[in-house]
């Protein structure tokens, strides 16, 4: 992948800008593969909303507009304005706030690009993740190259494509409990496909967003893959021979040669709970269960308690971020079973305070 930038950019440093979609799960991803890119000799400027920049500064010395080391290269930051106040309810509107973002990031993404060139550091490649599909439009419209960061499985990237382009039957309102049969994959039930992607689901918004990156396919010149070519071949092939080029580069959330200033720069949205990292530093390396589902599921209450009930039964140490839902949504916060933080102890810890949000989508949270 680095060879390839290098080929489409003129020397000293190539110069990648990364535009990320303003949610954890997204920017993750996104940015450690900017520090491994970074780490081989490129200069990356990594990009989202200015909103959620301004949380990500107050709580990293290392986000800078000026370069930071990382490796043989550098990464830094610049935000993007989206023209909304800071508590502005569109925002939690993905209906809403999607559209606005495309409208206002097809003007700001090609002036920021525009004063990179002017300070001297041209741009030669773009990069994005999904739910911003227009990164894609404005790089063809300058004549820059562009990729996608696909931050699920090869077989999540699949369902998608055969959904979208009605390659086989999917469950319907009239049919909502078929198989799905796609070619290098088992067998999937009704309840294994993407939850999106079924009648009931009631995140439309997201099967939508989702499905607007895989409208665009055709303009970014690589797609990147946060699986890794062992795990998931046959799928890999196969979407070689639908659209590709598709690269596997993961796991992107485990690197296995660090290098010098990477640990550095992290896409946290909060200072970290000391009380809890000393809580998690008294447990040895790899024994404890971390359990988030992340800020659009909304769980049952008896689902609730059957976890709680299956960490009683396994005795393990855990770690339980349960986020209070949004005041505006209208549901009710979860209660824990009576009796249960009483009988993990030590060995397990609850977050539910609003200052704890952790994030998960995949393995990119």
């Amino acid at each position: 992948m680095v060879s390839e930038i290098e080929q489409l950019c003129n020397p000293p440093m190539a110069h990648v800008f990364m535009i990320s979609f303003p949610g954890q799960g997204h920017i993750n991803p996104l940015l450690r593969l900017g520090k491994r890119l970074a780490s081989k000799g490129l200069l990356v400027t990594f990009s989202t909303t200015a909103t959620l920049g301004q949380v990500m500064r107050s709580a990293n010395d290392a986000i800078s507009d000026e370069p930071v080391p990382v490796g043989d290269g550098f990464i830094r930051f610049e935000f993007m304005e989206d023209g909304l106040p800071e508590r502005d309810p569109r925002r939690e509107d993905l209906d809403q706030y999607l559209p606005h973002l495309d409208s206002v990031g097809r003007q700001r993404v090609p002036e920021m690009l525009a004063r990179q060139a002017r300070e001297g550091r041209p741009v030669c490649c773009l990069i994005n993740n999904p739910f911003i599909p227009w990164v894609s439009d404005v790089a063809e419209e300058l004549g820059l190259p562009s990729a996608m960061l696909w931050v699920q499985s090869c077989a999540s990237f699949l369902a998608y494509y055969y959904y979208l382009h009605s390659l086989v039957p999917y469950p319907d309102e009239s049919s909502p409990y078929i198989d799905v049969n796609i070619p290098s994959m088992p067998l999937l039930k009704w309840d294994e496909i993407p939850s999106f992607l079924h009648p009931t689901t009631p995140y439309g918004v997201l099967r939508r967003a989702i499905l607007g990156q895989f409208k665009n396919l055709s303009k970014p010149f690589c797609i990147l893959a946060d699986t890794f070519h062992e795990l998931e071949e046959e799928m890999v092939v196969h979407i070689n021979t639908l659209c590709g080029p598709i690269r596997p580069v993961g796991p992107l959330f485990k690197d296995p040669n660090p290098v010098s200033g990477s640990s550095r720069v992290r896409a946290d949205s909060m200072k970290a709970d000391q009380e809890c990292i000393g809580w998690l530093d008294r447990k040895p390396a790899g024994s404890v269960v971390y359990i988030s589902f992340g800020t659009v599921v909304h769980l049952k209450q008896e689902q609730v308690d059957e976890i709680a009930a299956g960490l009683t039964a396994a005795g393990v140490a855990f770690l339980w971020v349960m986020k209070p839902p949004h005041p505006d949504k209208g549901f009710t916060p979860h209660k824990l079973p009576e009796g249960f933080l009483e009988k993990a102890g030590d060995n397990g810890k609850v977050c539910m305070h609003v200052s704890c949000v952790m994030y998960v989508c995949m393995y990119v949270g």
